[in-house]
């Protein structure tokens, strides 16, 4: 089971149905999935700072995470 597998059943399904209770309770894990996002995507912004550093490893950090920021801006 991978990152994603895990997140998917820890949250559950989020695809509402059309019926009240059901959507109801896929709201709320729409909800969670969202916070958990927003809270990824700050990690994630954080690392973006150190695209312009001397040490290597740090820069290439800071230029994958600027690259995956500015691609999902694009798609949004």
């Amino acid at each position: 089971m991978n990152i994603y597998e895990i997140v998917k059943k820890l949250t559950g399904n989020i695809e509402p149905v059309g019926e009240t209770n059901v959507d109801a309770k896929r709201l709320e894990n729409l909800k969670t999935q969202c916070q958990l996002v927003e809270k990824l995507l700050d990690d994630i912004r954080v690392v973006t700072k150190y695209q312009n550093c001397q040490e290597y490893s740090m820069k290439k950090a800071g230029e994958y995470a600027a690259k995956f920021i500015l691609t999902e801006k694009e798609w949004m």
